[in-house]
């Protein structure tokens, strides 16, 4: 199991704009071939970052979401409310 982790600022001011467009594709993510669950966590004392928790049942099934047009879909909208750029980590649990 791969537990990708990404860290996401967003300009204040389009949090809820953020908010609303997760609301909406949530379940298509969870619902990509491979994708076991994902949380959205919200820094309580920074209200515009975000962590995003996801499990994959493998490497290759991250890399295929990775690589598809839907994918590539949510960042092109996601990405014009960055503050800065994301931070991202692929891990494995270890206990």
């Amino acid at each position: 199991m791969i537990v990708r982790i990404v860290k996401l600022t967003f300009k204040p001011e389009l949090v809820q704009d953020f908010i609303d467009y997760e609301r909406r594709i949530h379940e298509k993510i969870v619902g990509f071939n491979g994708c076991v669950k994902m949380n959205i966590l919200n820094d309580i004392k920074n209200r515009n970052i975000f962590i995003s928790i996801s499990y994959w049942e493998s490497e290759e099934a991250l890399e295929k979401y990775r690589r598809s047009d839907f994918f590539r879909n949510i960042w092109s909208d996601v990405k014009k409310m960055f503050l800065s750029s994301p931070e991202a980590w692929s891990t494995k649990i270890v206990l």
